[in-house]
């Protein structure tokens, strides 16, 4: 099988920021382990910021993006000396790989990443990923990396994606606060829980949070890929999860595949440029009927995008029902919103998105 572990700022690093050595070793354990299996494994790892706070001793984690932009470059090295000197042990090479937004957002660039992942598990690599924060813009970054990890599941077909965190997994409220939480043990493909809004981390190392990794499971389950949320300080997590093992996290049962890599591009990898609403008998047959969105349907339209830029479709009630790729640029959709076909000028699509590029995120 291929497998995907990510693990966040909270579960690698100590309280005082420092990279947790420990951690990064029983990581490292466990990936061996897969390994000897005939298992193909790749890390997402956090901490570079955090570490970099350490070893600068600044004491806590600064807000201003060139300082975390800064500390990322200084702690991302000594991230991945952590990683070289415990993979080493079992004889594995770890190959660092820094990502950006653009990396999923530009298709070319997308396959290029793609191909870059398989051909260093074909060298027999242990990849180790980290969103690139020393360059990539406070307007157009993941800013966590559960999102980046399940985009690198689709991208690479892995079979289990393995979210590590501080919890057991999912509960039906927050544990910390509410002593009536229960343990969810399994969420399927068609479940609610998918769509949930959980809350985000109240841990000042980190930036993400069960919402971020609720998000990831979803796109891992369209993407036909197995997701546990686990505890990081349970031993052999990593393993018992990919043998679903019970008691080892939340596991979200993935969708069959039926989404072309193209269509799941659409959908999670690509950045959206804008968005259009659409009126109730457009949600509806866009929902229903298998069809294109037309002008007639379109109830306004927001952002600045272009033909074949990505965009979000909106219903009445601000619920993002769909993405696509459009047929048309903001100036013609705006001009077009609410006419008939028979309506429009010359030259203008009549077809806003087409229902080849567009792809039904609500149930």
């Amino acid at each position: 099988m291929r497998i995907v572990v990510k693990i966040g700022t909270s579960s690698i690093t100590k309280a005082d920021g420092s990279i947790n050595s420990d951690a990064v070793r029983s990581l490292c354990d466990e990936v061996a382990s897969l390994r000897r299996t005939g298992h193909e494994v790749l890390v997402v790892s956090s901490g570079a910021v955090a570490g970099g706070v350490a070893a600068l001793k600044l004491g806590k984690r600064p807000t201003d993006m060139p300082t975390l932009q800064a500390l990322a470059a200084a702690g991302q090295s000594r991230l991945m000396q952590e990683y070289n000197q415990h993979l080493d042990r079992h004889e594995l090479v770890g190959a660092q790989v820094l990502l950006v937004p653009n990396d999923f957002i530009d298709r070319h660039q997308y396959l290029h990443a793609r191909q870059t992942l398989l051909r260093l598990l074909e060298l027999g690599c242990i990849p180790v990923i980290n969103e690139n924060d020393a360059i990539a813009s406070d307007e157009i970054r993941y800013g966590d990396n559960d999102r980046i990890a399940a985009l690198v599941a689709h991208s690479i077909s892995a079979d289990v994606l393995v979210l590590l965190t501080d919890l057991k997994g999912l509960y039906s409220a927050d544990p910390n606060v509410d002593s009536n939480a229960v343990f969810i043990e399994t969420v399927n493909a068609d479940d609610e829980l998918l769509s949930v809004r959980a809350g985000r981390s109240i841990n000042q190392k980190g930036s993400g949070g069960m919402a971020s990794k609720l998000a990831a499971a979803r796109i891992a389950s369209w993407s036909g890929v197995r997701t546990v949320i686990g505890s990081a300080k349970r031993e052999n997590v990593v393993v018992d999860a990919v043998n679903q093992v019970a008691g080892a996290g939340t596991q979200f049962l993935p969708r069959k595949r039926e989404l072309t890599a193209r269509k799941l591009w659409i959908a999670f990898a690509a950045q959206a440029s804008g968005s259009v609403v659409v009126d109730d008998g457009a949600r509806d047959a866009l929902l229903y009927r298998n069809v294109s969105l037309l002008h007639a349907g379109v109830r306004e339209v927001n952002g600045d995008f272009e033909i074949a830029d990505t965009i979000e479709i909106v219903d009445t009630a601000g619920n993002i029902i769909a993405r696509g790729m459009a047929a048309v640029s903001s100036v013609q959709a705006s001009a077009g919103a609410g006419m008939k076909s028979a309506e429009l000028g010359d030259g203008i699509s009549a077809v806003v998105v087409h229902r080849d590029d567009l792809v039904v995120l609500a149930s």
